[in-house]
């Protein structure tokens, strides 16, 4: 069932969606961004003036929660969170701070898991985010864990923001990739970390197409 799924693990900024998404194309496979997932619900929280780090709170929500994700005709995983396209909605830095509260929570996380373990059994997927080949996919046929110095992360994400129009500072946004890196890494539900017999993929020093070769290099090796 999994041994066609690939895991990427990481911390923020350090390229998995990218490289997980141009991947997935290539190969023909389903891409799942499972980070999406977390900032829906962290959106929903926000909306409803929930603290997110209010468990029983937050928990409260879950159960009025629908989501669904499809692909738009330029490939692009959308997201939509009880009828309302929440796509671009949950890609600002407060979203993405407490997506990170949001995903410590352990209900939150059963919440999703099994969305996410059956989207692997009925396709094969390239899925990323803290915890795949952890935890979501522990029998994935290939995981890799893909990182990158903070400075070189924290420039990626600026410019990215940048792009979409969000307003922010390369400073503020280094700031917040710390956080989230402390708070995904000393989490006790599922912590970001390497995963055994992960491949461990630093693109700090290489270019996209150098990390996007290197990472079909290691994918192909399990599609033969």
């Amino acid at each position: 069932m999994e041994q066609r799924s690939v895991a990427l693990d990481g911390p923020s900024a350090a390229g998995k969606s990218t490289l997980a998404r141009r991947a997935a194309k290539h190969f023909g496979l389903v891409y799942v961004d499972t980070g999406a997932l977390y900032r829906c619900i962290a959106y929903n929280a926000l909306k409803n003036d929930q603290d997110p780090n209010d468990e029983g709170g937050v928990v409260k929500l879950l159960p009025g929660i629908r989501l669904e994700m499809f692909y738009d005709e330029s490939g692009l995983q959308r997201m939509i969170l009880s009828g309302e396209d929440v796509t671009n909605l949950i890609r600002t830095p407060e979203i993405s701070i407490c997506a990170s509260d949001i995903s410590a929570l352990p209900p939150v996380r059963e919440f999703l898991l099994s969305m996410q373990r059956e989207m692997a059994e009925k396709y094969d997927v390239v899925m990323d985010g803290r915890d795949i080949g952890t935890v979501v996919l522990p029998y994935a046929g290939l995981k890799v864990f893909v990182t990158a110095d903070t400075s070189v992360r924290a420039r990626r994400r600026f410019l990215e923001l940048q792009e979409r129009g969000v307003e922010t500072t390369l400073d503020e946004v280094e700031k917040d990739l710390s956080m989230r890196d402390r708070n995904d890494s000393s989490r006790a539900a599922a912590p970001l970390r390497v995963a055994e017999g992960a491949v461990i993929l630093d693109t700090t020093y290489m270019s996209l197409e150098e990390s996007f070769e290197q990472l079909c290099n290691l994918i192909g090796g399990i599609l033969v």
